[in-house]
């Protein structure tokens, strides 16, 4: 690795020993993390190289306030961020967006991250790719494609409407078979919601069928854009049971040809899902302009203040950052997540939600049974998901726009490339 040792942590001791780092100077210091000053390095680095996308989908997760193709990180900095994620002790970086393809110089950053020993994964709704700049992805280090699906009927009509992209479906099952014509390993990504729910087990034969080796039946989690358009997305409790149902029987019956993940809708869960892994735990988040958060959502917070790739190694950024301290371990949990046998299990679950239904990330995330709106708020699921479905939301450059149901979906195209 090529990148100097960073500056904001050189006084310290920095060691890695399995994976763990730690900066001894910081203790005892406001910012040092919790419970002890040793935490690991992250596993995966998700980069986000643009917002830039031309599908329109109702759930997207990214951030209400998108940022502009004039603030992008440069492919220079992107490339330093590669090599200094490598030396940080990341192993997979997931390159995503926005759409990553609507980057012109997507090959160089992706040769960056091959050659400073990071397994490429990328993203994508396939929609921009042509074959041959496949090949040359590949030729220049990408080690895996996750392509999103909307649907999979057979006309296309639900899954181009879905994402507001006439044409998508037919493009997005023309592009898997180019990334195993040219051996390359394959996941299907699924949101699940009201509008597809139905197709569970088509999704995951359509995976088997195009050679994939994992499928994601990945239902919305409404923050951001989806929390706009819950009333629309949000499937009954009923539905939700029988594609739990449909999963784990797949599961069985595939075992050893497809590997089978699910996440489940928070509104249905007994317990929340561990935020991130642990906020601060094992995911690094890095936006178009280079701010580095702990989880993709992490902007919602309006309190937080995140640092940029472009001021401060990432190394000091997870090791030291504010945002990154703040919800990091257990000592900034209230009740009844402080006393509670699980709070080093699902770290009292997601700190945006709790925020953005709270208006206090340390409350305990509403989605936990133990929490006193817990009950209130499954019952907005249980009445929203039996009401008929309003129009979508869609993501559209300009700001919030409805569509109706019945208005033929129009193709859209990537705005100025970087």
């Amino acid at each position: 690795m090529n990148e100097s040792a960073p500056s904001h942590v050189k006084e310290g001791t920095v060691t890695m020993d399995t994976g763990e780092l730690r900066c001894d100077a910081a203790s005892g210091s406001e910012t040092s993390p919790d419970p002890s000053c040793a935490v690991r390095a992250p596993i995966g680095l998700l980069a986000e190289l643009t917002h830039r996308c031309p599908l329109q989908c109702p759930y997207c997760s990214n951030p209400l306030e998108l940022e502009k193709v004039n603030v992008e990180l440069t492919t220079e900095e992107w490339q330093r961020v590669m090599r200094q994620a490598a030396q940080l002790g990341v192993l997979q970086v997931h390159l995503s967006g926005g759409e990553p393809t609507a980057r012109r110089d997507l090959e160089e950053i992706v040769k960056a991250a091959s050659e400073a020993g990071l397994y490429t994964n990328l993203i994508t709704a396939a929609v921009l790719l042509k074959r041959d700049r496949l090949e040359k992805l590949k030729e220049c280090g990408l080690d895996h494609v996750q392509i999103s699906i909307q649907d999979v009927d057979t006309e296309a009509e639900n899954a181009d409407r879905i994402a507001g992209y006439k044409g998508g479906s037919a493009k997005k099952k023309e592009v898997a078979g180019w990334v195993r014509e040219l051996g390359m390993p394959l996941t299907i990504n699924a949101p699940i919601h009201r509008h597809n729910i139905h197709s569970v087990e088509a999704i995951i034969n359509y995976a088997v069928e195009l050679g994939a080796g994992r499928v994601e039946i990945a239902h919305v989690q409404y923050y951001a854009w989806a929390l706009k358009n819950r009333a629309s997305l949000m499937p009954t409790r009923e539905a939700f049971m029988e594609a739990a149902r449909i999963v784990e029987r797949e599961r069985e019956r595939l075992k050893g040809i497809i590997v089978i993940d699910a996440v489940v809708p928070d509104y249905y869960a007994k317990y929340p899902k561990p935020c991130m892994g642990g906020w601060g735990k094992g995911i690094i988040n890095i936006t178009p302009s280079g701010r580095v958060l702990p989880c993709h959502a992490a902007e919602s917070i309006t309190h937080l203040e995140f640092d940029n790739v472009k001021d401060r190694p990432l190394a000091d950024i997870w090791l030291n950052g504010s945002a990154f301290q703040k919800y990091r371990g257990t000592s900034w949990m209230k009740e009844p997540c402080r006393t509670c046998p699980r709070r080093e299990i699902d770290y009292g679950g997601c700190r945006c939600q709790a925020f953005a239904l709270t208006g206090d990330a340390a409350n305990t995330d509403p989605a936990c049974s133990l929490s006193p709106m817990h009950e209130a708020w499954a019952k907005v699921a249980d009445t929203e998901s039996h009401q008929s479905a309003p129009a979508f939301i869609y993501r559209r450059p300009g700001g919030a726009t409805s569509k109706p149901e019945s208005e033929k979906t129009e193709k859209t195209t990537a705005t100025s490339d970087a």
